[in-house]
């Protein structure tokens, strides 16, 4: 795919983000999209907006539950950038007009202590280079009309990211067992979700070692500081206008945040 391509798809999803409306799926516009060009769409993307003054703060992992991949009809997830201006204070409010069509997610995040460069890294790998780990909201959300998207628009929409929120206390990796990590998500106040970090690959550490091996394709290392939010502990939940979300992840603890009407 040529420059002038990529510019143009980019470019239709970024008319979603002015507009506040999803768009047509990429792959639509081209059938033969491959996932290797989609994500030269992402890092495009991501280009645009660093040179525009926001940060790379971090990496998102997504596709990582085998229902999602089913779904979707692949056998690996995908992963997405974070950026300054998509974190939200924990308990914070996001106006409705920030995202499109949101959806959320309860997941672990990592903090990294040193950098983390593939191939062939481990769960071990990750946990070594770990700083801490917080409980974390996603917001999901698609610039892809009524989420009607395939692997490629996931990925050239950056792993449909939307915003994120950290919460708890950090705690150390070998203070808890990642795997048996169990998660409850609350809607308004009522349980809607149950999850454990098993659901994530059989660990959330296997996660971030995907990620990191995955991005030594493309030249790019995790650096320390950054935030990995290593996926989702359940399905996603639609969010509306006067929404509250808050979730529970044992021995990290709470993160919440409301949709303003």
């Amino acid at each position: 795919m040529d420059l002038a391509k990529i510019t143009k798809f980019a470019d239709h999803l970024a008319e979603a983000e002015r507009s506040g409306r999803g768009v047509e799926p990429l792959t639509a516009l081209d059938p033969n999209l491959t996932t290797e060009e989609a994500y030269r769409v992402q890092l495009h993307t991501i280009e645009r907006k660093v040179k525009a003054g926001d940060v790379v703060v971090g990496k998102k992992i997504g596709l990582t539950s085998l229902a999602m991949q089913t779904l979707l009809g692949v056998d690996q997830p995908d992963y997405g950038h974070l950026l300054s201006g998509m974190a939200v204070e924990n308990g914070g409010e996001i106006p409705f007009q920030r995202v499109i069509q949101p959806k959320v997610e309860g997941e672990i995040a990592f903090v990294l202590k040193r950098d983390l460069q593939g191939p062939r890294l481990t769960a071990s790998d990750v946990l070594q280079a770990t700083d801490y780990l917080l409980p974390a909201l996603e917001i999901v959300d698609s610039r892809i009309a009524d989420w009607k998207i395939k692997l490629q628009d996931t990925i050239a929409d950056n792993a449909s990211s939307g915003l994120y929120v950290l919460g708890g206390r950090p705690v150390k990796p070998d203070q808890i067992d990642l795997a048996l990590a169990g998660m409850v998500l609350y809607k308004n106040g009522e349980l809607v979700n149950t999850g454990v970090g098993a659901a994530a690959l059989g660990n959330p550490a296997n996660c971030v070692a995907w990620l990191a091996n995955k991005l030594f394709e493309f030249g790019i290392t995790l650096k320390a500081g950054e935030v990995i939010l290593s996926g989702a502990l359940s399905a996603a939940v639609n969010a509306a206008p006067g929404d509250c979300f808050s979730a529970r992840i044992a021995h990290l603890g709470e993160v919440g945040v409301r949709f303003h009407v």
